[in-house]
């Protein structure tokens, strides 16, 4: 056939100037492969009739495949959804502090456990200890991977073969399965489950307490919230009877913040400082959330405890890596000011960002992204926002957004997915048959413009 023998080899591809550049860009073998199969494909449409396509044409097509084989996995996407702290979109945004820092451990040796005033060996989780002592008024601190090994590390430490004692109210189920009780089984304790769902008494617990008992477990139902004829035991006071009874008392905050949210306007949250505060002996909280840092995982409370917790051979399977330690240290100094919190931490910038400016943007932006979805219906409309990973679930705060509706009922789907498809993915939420963009955590208008441009 005419057409197949008129198709470029490989080797007179990789020769020409646009079969160099992809071999530079990409390696000589990935390139060769890729022109392999570049002139397969072409040998087929060729067979079906189709033109015979020039080189520059082949290796065209080799490049966008290759290209889009070697996007990294994790790259950027725009946030769209309305929800601040996005589980699956990598929860907080760090701060340029925590980047800068993050990027300097990265770059360089750093002091993780050597201690420079002695020259022996330290401890890496030392200044982050100090720094989150000092923000919470806690004896002592340690930190690992997330808050789901804070957990299961201080329960594994304190109740191994022994029984901790939980509200039937607050048995909470996470995202990805974390349960309360699977994540106690696998500590090795035994749970002990008190009151009913909706109402658990002091009395419950004093029931419950015997001599095998090795702590009381109260978990902040951070994801969900029960109304009605209810009743839980305050912190302090269920603090007061673990005391009492010569038991610790383990306090889960879940998403934990250091801050009182309802200083910007926000619905409020418990502190960890609160916790500690009110007695509790151990209080586990998140990193990511709405502390605004990496991930990780705290346990904070009294001296002999976190010494025990720190002995635990799990603790070594659980640590932080220098980089996310750096990164830590970095976003914890930030709220020794907190008159400039706002403004220096991302997820709170992102939080408490005004409706009015908001809308505002939404405003700027209708016309231009209308202009470039012609099929589609572009409009400003009033947006709630989440917070998300947990944290009040049932708060929302005031957005405003774009909503893009087109013919046909898989028109916000079918759009949704060419959005995801672009070089910069763009994320919303489909509601009331069309395609949301939530703008509150939108930077700048032209990261949108500019990633649609690539329609």
């Amino acid at each position: 056939m005419d057409g197949l023998r008129a198709l470029p080899g490989v080797d007179r591809l990789l020769s020409g100037p646009a079969g160099r550049a992809l071999a530079d860009r990409h390696g000589r073998q990935a390139a060769t492969d890729a022109l392999r199969a570049a002139l397969e494909r072409a040998r087929d449409a060729v067979r079906a009739g189709a033109s015979v396509p020039d080189a520059d044409a082949l290796c065209a097509d080799a490049g966008t495949r290759l290209d889009a084989a070697t996007l990294p996995a994790q790259r950027p996407v725009l946030n769209l959804t309305g929800t601040v702290l996005h589980t699956n979109l990598g929860r907080a945004l760090l701060a340029e502090a925590a980047i800068a820092a993050a990027t300097q451990a990265m770059r360089a040796p750093v002091a993780l456990e050597y201690d420079l005033a002695t020259g022996r060996r330290g401890e890496r989780d030392a200044a982050v200890a100090r720094l989150i002592c000092d923000l919470t008024g806690a004896e002592a601190a340690t930190v690992v991977n997330n808050n789901a090994a804070a957990v299961l590390l201080a329960l594994n430490t304190l109740a191994e073969g022994r029984e901790g004692i939980v509200s039937r109210g607050e048995l909470v189920e996470i995202g990805g399965a974390f349960r309360i009780p699977d994540i106690m089984a696998r500590a090795g304790a035994r749970l002990v489950e008190v009151g009913t769902t909706n109402r658990t008494h002091a009395r419950d617990y004093r029931a419950a307490i015997g001599p095998a008992t090795a702590l009381v477990m109260k978990v902040h139902p951070s994801n969900y919230r029960i109304e009605g004829f209810t009743a839980a035991v305050p912190g302090d006071a269920l603090a007061a009877l673990a005391r009492d009874a010569g038991v610790p008392m383990l306090h889960d905050l879940g998403s934990g913040t250091l801050v009182d949210m309802t200083r910007w306007g926000l619905p409020g949250e418990p502190t960890v400082a609160r916790a500690v505060a009110e007695g509790a002996d151990l209080v586990t909280f998140s990193g990511d959330k709405l502390l605004g840092g990496p991930q990780a995982g705290f346990v904070v409370g009294c001296a002999d405890l976190i010494a025990r917790i720190d002995r635990n051979p799990l603790k070594r399977a659980l640590r932080l890596d220098k980089i996310r330690l750096a990164a830590l240290e970095a976003t914890l100094r930030l709220y020794r000011d907190p008159d400039r919190l706002a403004e220096r931490l991302p997820t709170l910038r992102l939080l408490t960002r005004p409706r009015d400016e908001i809308a505002a943007q939404a405003a700027r932006l209708v016309a231009p992204v209308a202009a470039m979805l012609p099929v589609y219906r572009v409009a400003v409309i009033d947006c709630a926002s989440q917070i998300g990973s947990g944290a009040l679930p049932v708060e929302t705060l005031p957005s405003a957004g774009l909503a893009l509706t087109g013919d046909g009922g898989d028109a916000p789907d079918r759009l949704a997915a060419l959005l995801r498809a672009l070089p910069l993915p763009v994320i919303g939420r489909i509601r009331d048959g069309a395609l949301v963009l939530d703008l509150r955590c939108l930077a700048e208008d032209g990261d949108l413009l500019g990633a649609l441009t690539r329609l």
